[in-house]
């Protein structure tokens, strides 16, 4: 039995049509809205724990400038301490332009192109935020230790993100695709 559709509560996101085949097989009953929903909200969980600590990053940074210590910083600490701020003033900017983008677009009805353009820009400010935090274990133990100390941490933390960021999810992705084909009504989860 169909429900009236005058009875049907009716918005953009929760708007109800006949399923298409990729709704049957993606393994979820949802509408290509109400995924595109979902996926804007997945997104915006995951921006909330990397803003934050971009943002304790950036204050960690801004407050450098301001200690005892800094006028001693040599030319490359000097450089790598405003190459590093600006890295995370770039990595702020990615990871809170998908709220200015949805503000922009809102009710334009291009939630998911909304969806795609913010999941590139966390991409990139992942990339920046991997920078950032090396140019940042960088300075602080080339201040501490050393130029070669620094040198070799700032290469280690480059290491663990580009392994944890990028390497872990590909083997992942690559480990799951190699398994069983998915049964009927079951596809990639979207």
């Amino acid at each position: 039995m169909t429900a009236d559709p005058a009875r049907t509560p009716r918005n953009e996101t929760s708007a109800r049509s006949e399923p298409s085949q990729e709704t049957r097989t993606s393994g979820r009953d949802e509408t290509p809205l109400e995924r595109a929903d979902r996926n804007f909200a997945e997104l915006l969980q995951e921006l909330r724990v990397t803003q934050t600590g971009v943002q304790i990053l950036f204050a960690f940074l801004l407050t450098l400038a301001f200690t005892q210590r800094f006028p001693s910083l040599d030319t490359v600490q000097r450089a790598t301490y405003v190459v590093t701020l600006l890295l995370s003033v770039l990595a702020a900017a990615l990871f809170t332009a998908p709220a200015a983008l949805h503000r922009s677009l809102f009710q334009r009805h291009a939630k998911a192109t909304i969806v795609q353009v913010s999941s590139r820009l966390a991409t990139v400010g992942l990339c920046v935020l991997m920078l950032a935090l090396t140019g940042s274990v960088l300075l602080v133990v080339d201040v501490v230790l050393g130029r070669g100390a620094g040198i070799a941490a700032g290469a280690g933390t480059l290491a663990v993100c580009v392994a944890l960021w990028g390497l872990l999810p590909w083997l992942v992705r690559r480990r799951l695709s190699s398994s069983a084909a998915p049964g009927p009504g079951q596809g990639p989860e979207r």
